[in-house]
């Protein structure tokens, strides 16, 4: 089942065309990893994806309501000088359905400390993001997506600049969620983190998309295809290989 397709789709930035006629559905309860060199297009397609850049052609169908689908964009694009805690950015998270205005009942604030617990981020709800670690700020950007309850998570570079222990336990929440049904989406730059991850890879080089196998792609570049350390190896630039599509396709 998929509630998230392209159809064809074609996209721009600036003028110039970045992706041309992709299509293929990303499975409900699955972890597609969006691989390419940069400037290939991946947070092209995910601002499509979103809503966010509306195409030059073709179509991106998603029946995921809009207050459901949740963006984890890199963490460069935070603005650390602004005066907002670990707590206040959680419950932003409510905001989609609960709406700006309105007051925090109990039941958001215990869901909120259970969350917390999850991510390991228990007696930091009033640390400004500032503060943070770079580790502790991706879990907290991560916590804002699971109060929000986002069926539909994308996640630009999650694993940047981050320690060995938040790697296992984002890997291990998106797991998680992808297990309760959400659809997701992460850009990745590392073959060990594709390993430990990926149900399904769209692979993007040439303005052109591919969907594979994580498996083949693993096999291509001497990768372990299964997978529990954690490294920040850099990951190896691609081009649209040839290998079967991913089943998911």
């Amino acid at each position: 089942m998929s509630r998230l397709s392209l159809e064809t789709l074609t996209l721009a930035q600036g003028g110039r065309t970045v992706l041309e006629n992709i299509s293929g559905t990303f499975e409900d309860g699955a972890i597609t990893a969006l691989v390419g060199a940069n400037g290939a297009g991946k947070s092209t397609l995910i601002q499509a994806i979103m809503g966010l850049l509306p195409p030059l052609s073709g179509k991106v169908n998603c029946g995921v309501p809009k207050e459901r689908r949740a963006w984890l964009p890199q963490q460069l694009a935070l603005d650390l000088t602004f005066p907002m805690s670990v707590e206040e950015l959680m419950l932003s998270g409510c905001w989609p359905t609960h709406g700006t205005f309105k007051r925090y009942g109990p039941q958001d604030y215990r869901r909120m400390h259970t969350i917390m617990q999850r991510l390991g981020l228990s007696g930091l709800a009033h640390r400004p993001l500032g503060e943070l670690s770079g580790g502790q700020r991706q879990r907290a950007l991560l916590g804002r997506t699971l109060m929000q309850e986002a069926e539909l998570l994308l996640l630009d570079e999650p694993f940047a600049n981050v320690d060995t222990h938040t790697v296992e336990i984002l890997c291990d929440t998106l797991r998680e969620m992808a297990s309760a049904g959400a659809t997701v989406i992460v850009v990745l730059h590392d073959m060990e983190q594709l390993a430990q991850l990926a149900d399904c890879v769209l692979l993007l080089a040439g303005g052109h998309g591919q969907w594979v196998e994580p498996e083949t792609l693993l096999e291509r570049h001497h990768a372990p295809a299964r997978r529990h350390a954690h490294t920040q190896a850099p990951f190896i630039s691609l081009n649209l290989p040839d290998v079967p599509p991913c089943s998911t396709y």
